[in-house]
């Protein structure tokens, strides 16, 4: 008997949230006396993303099919796990997210799969379905595809032409954890997918720019996946410190361009179907997934991203592991002390960055009002500063707030005591 389409969509919807790029919602709601709803409630498959500027997106985030002839240690839909199977078709895919859309539950699609087939196979079927979306439906949202490693050149420039926004996960940070834990892949054909869509990326860009393109009656180049590309990275699954991944991070970005790089807290398989058969020898034990260091990670992420930090700033071969206690820019400027104070109302933009408690968003915005007048603490506040950090690192017209003179009294008080971190901002910090 075939499996009908809402079980479909609970087994590929559940089968996707272990990507790392947003988290899923797919609560059916509250239901009060005599079956009515109170509030309302995503449907199953749709997960929030966050964009740059910090706006919440939703999207349709589901896998073409669970079917994988991989065995990776780590992932529940691996082969030999023992679990639901099911695959969509292009036209139920096609149909829902055109439905979801209609109905404002998203604004775009995620779509990756298993490998059920060849890798060109799979990725036909995931280009087959973005393509008739958009010509045959007119669907004009957002969607991001996951490249198949392994796929050709001739796919991705496909793929490119209808998604948005393309990744190929790079999974483990070393080939040596790959072999151990995933066998069947390799990161020389992962790297080779970016660098794929690198190049193609900067060809196309090239031609859009070039005025010879447009002569002859000519149009411009069209936009290859505008959105760029992006990966995601297992932590704590194996032994690499957070200086390793931290440096793999950095390179990934000068050489590939990513938009972003995600870092996926290792949950072991059985913990996340509720299935002790989905253990696996080859795994570590844990109480549980490395959350403050995903989380830690994240926000060194960012010091290379928006702050202009260099990995050999952010961590050494003598400390190689993030502190859980206190995010990476506080901890830089402890170890740093002799750069500061730093005086607001004349430091450049780059010297204001370094400020623990001054985001990127604040230093411009003291930038475009020191033009007019000085600024205050109290001013500096206002402006979105957060002064329970930045209080010790600067000074505002030559007055400090708290002078620095204790370093070990300044991480007590900075620190997040129970190691959680997952309070603090991402922003400005």
């Amino acid at each position: 008997m075939g499996q009908d389409l809402h079980e479909k969509i609970s087994i590929l919807s559940g089968a996707a949230k272990y990507d790392a790029s947003c988290a899923t919602s797919g609560s059916e709601g509250f239901r009060g006396k005599g079956g009515k709803k109170f509030g309302t409630s995503l449907p199953m498959g749709v997960c929030h993303s966050w964009t740059q500027d910090g706006r919440c997106v939703s999207l349709l985030k589901v896998l073409y099919s669970n079917v994988c002839k991989y065995d990776c240690a780590y992932c529940v839909n691996r082969a030999s796990a023992d679990i639901k199977r099911a695959s969509f078709t292009i036209q139920e895919l096609v149909d829902l997210t055109c439905e979801f859309y209609r109905r404002n539950y998203i604004e775009g699609l995620f779509l990756s799969s298993g490998i059920f087939a060849d890798p060109d196979i799979v990725m036909e079927k995931l280009i087959e379905t973005a393509k008739t979306l958009r010509t045959e439906s007119g669907y004009g949202g957002y969607i991001h595809l996951k490249l198949i490693p392994g796929t050709g050149e001739k796919m991705i420039r496909e793929a490119g032409k209808w998604a948005d926004r393309l990744s190929v996960n790079i999974e483990l940070p070393t080939e040596k954890s790959l072999q151990c834990l995933a066998p069947e892949k390799s990161g020389k054909v992962i790297l080779g997918a970016m660098n794929d869509f690198s190049g193609i990326s900067r060809e196309i860009e090239e031609d859009r720019s070039n005025p010879k393109f447009l002569q002859h009656g000519k149009t411009k180049a069209p936009f290859f996946a505008p959105a760029g590309q992006s990966t995601q990275l297992i932590v704590g699954a194996t032994g690499e410190n957070d200086r390793q991944i931290i440096n793999l991070t950095s390179s990934l970005y000068n050489k590939f361009s990513l938009k972003r790089v995600y870092y996926s807290a290792f949950i072991h398989p059985g913990s996340y179907a509720h299935n002790e058969k989905l253990t696996d020898p080859r795994l570590p034990e844990s109480a549980g997934p490395p959350l403050v260091r995903e989380h830690r990670l994240y926000q060194a992420d960012w010091l290379l991203r928006f702050y202009h930090f260099n990995s050999g700033e952010i961590l050494s071969e003598d400390e190689p592991f993030l502190d859980a206690h206190i995010d990476p820019k506080t901890a830089w400027a402890l170890k740093n002390l002799d750069f500061f104070p730093i005086e607001i109302n004349s430091a450049d933009y780059e010297t204001l960055l370094r400020i623990p408690g001054i985001g990127a968003k604040t230093a411009r915005r003291v930038l475009e009002t020191r033009r007019s007048r000085s600024i205050s603490l109290d001013g500096l506040r206002r402006m979105g500063a957060v002064l329970k950090r930045a209080r010790f690192f600067l000074t505002a017209g030559g007055s400090y707030a708290e002078r620095p003179d204790d370093p070990a009294r300044i991480r007590r008080l900075l620190s997040d005591t129970d190691g959680a971190g997952l309070q603090l901002p991402l922003f400005e910090f």
